[in-house]
């Protein structure tokens, strides 16, 4: 048995990465650098609240292993479709406003603000004419 070199969200999410499709540009501001992929229900929380119904304990590689896939396929939406991909100026300011692992009850106000924070960027990219 291999004993876990670090938390076991980490291995979820490096399985995961090579399915999200980031947008070209942010959502926010429209910057093409430095993009990240944010989801809205923190898939941390969303994996211990899957363990803790399944009765399921992480203690090596071989456990996490073994159900990173059906966490994955069970949470395609929040994981994949449930997302923005913000520059990570605009995704620092979101986790300034709601935390670094936002409560999954915050997804829809996380969503609200993204898309205030867009409108307001639009406002300001129309009024500048260079």
């Amino acid at each position: 048995m291999s004993k876990l070199k670090r938390i076991p969200i980490k291995y979820v999410r490096d399985r995961a990465k090579s399915r999200y499709v980031k947008d070209s540009n942010c959502y926010i501001c429209a910057d093409d650098k430095a993009l990240d992929f944010h989801h809205l229900f923190t898939v941390d929380i969303l994996f211990d609240n899957w363990l803790k119904s399944k009765k399921l304990q992480i203690n090596t590689v071989e456990d996490i292993t073994a159900v990173r896939d059906d966490f994955i396929e069970s949470h395609e939406y929040e994981m994949f479709d449930y997302a923005k991909t913000l520059c990570k100026t605009c995704h620092k300011r979101l986790h300034t406003v709601y935390g670094q692992r936002p409560a999954l009850s915050t997804a829809a106000k996380q969503e609200r603000w993204i898309e205030i924070q867009r409108t307001k960027n639009v406002g300001r990219s129309m009024e500048d004419p260079s």
